[in-house]
């Protein structure tokens, strides 16, 4: 779907090689621009974790069917050699920071004018104006912490708990692609390029926009409650006999109850004054709530499930990931795919969250190929903006290449 469009990526860590690499998966000719010694995630697992892992499968992920090149932008020609590379770029996907880009000269106010069909991302973690442009921003403290996200997912009373590896860099992601594919189709009608700005701190109020559109408009938003004391306690998890859990969720129209009543064997409760109502259930949601835990540890996720399929109830199990690697509606909606390990092998990963079927059957979002070793494509890439052996020789002589 992108074939053509050459992407140069200038980046580390996850947010924005996210959005590069689903570009990748899509077509685009990815070119991922690393300092010498690599991006610093290449050395993640190891510095993390106590085992003596092989492989490094949160690099592969955002990192396959890209080409690499390692150059020391902090020598003058390593800088030129990456300008001229920008300069054959359709898009610049960049999370350096501000006043680096300004001072290697590769910031949207210089690059705009060589190149002034270039669409340039900058993803970062506070945005790109106001006095803490430049303060580092990992998805934790920009998207998690400082947008209100995790004080709202934290049950009220409990302390605040660390999000998992990439959510919100993921979800940066995400918008980022978006973003560039909205200035893709400007340029095609204007021949102008554009900047594409996206930062951890607005994604992580996005994702919570709802909530926060409640904060705006009555200067307060509920808090999360525990199981017992849910706003709607119908709304809620409850265990199996199985021991696993189960998600139940309500429309928000019709008959609220009746489904869940029927379903667990009590239509009579549908009835039942002190669950009549939102407003009643929420006053005995105590109750409520005691009352389904003994109905669903009566069996298993299995005999439930038929049960809630059956009265059209909105459902579903409480998954491990080692369970949703082996879930076969995950597997039917695409939602894994092989990268090839450069050694003849494969490894199994994560697919982009779209699926682009042709009418033959294959999909046009599929791994392009295996993530690059570091300056795996050096030779090849400079050759291609017009560095010949004696140029490369020069550049490795200053320091810029190895």
């Amino acid at each position: 779907m992108l074939e053509g469009i050459r992407v140069v990526e200038l980046a580390t860590y996850i947010a924005a090689p996210a959005a590069a690499g689903i570009l990748a998966d899509w077509g685009a000719d990815v070119i991922k621009v690393e300092p010498l010694h690599g991006d610093a995630i290449r050395g993640m697992l190891k510095n993390v974790s106590a085992a003596n892992v092989e492989g490094n499968p949160i690099f592969d992920m955002d990192n396959r069917g890209k080409r690499g090149l390692a150059i020391n932008l902090r020598t003058d020609k390593g800088a030129e050699a990456v300008k001229k590379l920008v300069a054959s770029a359709d898009i610049f996907i960049t999370n350096v920071r501000p006043g680096g880009l300004m001072r290697a000269g590769l910031d949207w106010d210089t690059l705009k004018t060589e190149n002034p069909r270039l669409i340039y991302a900058s993803v970062t973690g506070y945005g790109l104006e106001g006095d803490e442009k430049d303060r580092p921003g990992f998805d934790m403290a920009a998207f998690w912490a400082r947008s209100g996200v995790a004080a709202l997912t934290a049950p009220k009373g409990t302390d605040p708990f660390p999000l998992r590896v990439g959510v919100g860099d993921h979800t940066t992601g995400l918008a980022t692609v978006s973003g560039i594919l909205g200035a893709l189709y400007a340029r095609e009608r204007t021949g102008t390029g554009r900047l594409v700005e996206t930062s951890l701190l607005r994604t992580g109020m996005y994702a919570i926009a709802s909530d926060m559109a409640i904060q705006l408009r009555y200067g307060r938003v509920a808090s999360t409650k525990s199981r017992e004391m849910a706003v709607n306690a119908l709304n809620n998890f409850f265990q199996c006999a199985c021991g696993t859990w189960l998600c139940l969720l309500t429309r928000h129209s019709g008959d609220i109850f009746g489904p869940i009543a029927a379903a667990i064997g009590h239509p009579e409760l549908a009835d039942d004054a002190r669950f009549a109502t939102a407003k009643s259930r929420r006053t005995h949601a105590v109750e409520l709530v005691r009352l389904l835990d003994a109905a669903f540890a009566e069996h298993d996720i299995a005999e439930w499930g038929r049960r809630l399929d059956a009265h059209d109830v909105v459902w579903a199990p409480v998954q491990t990931p080692a369970q949703v690697v082996n879930d076969p509606q995950a597997m039917a909606a695409g939602a894994f795919v092989d990268i090839p390990d450069g050694a003849g092998g494969t490894g199994r990963s994560v697919a982009t969250p779209v699926r682009l079927p042709n009418a033959d059957g294959s999909t046009e979002d599929r791994v392009r190929g295996p993530a690059p070793a570091i300056g795996a494509h050096t030779t090849e890439i400079l050759a291609e903006i017009g560095y010949d052996a004696a140029a490369q020789a020069a550049l490795k002589a200053a320091g810029a290449i190895s």
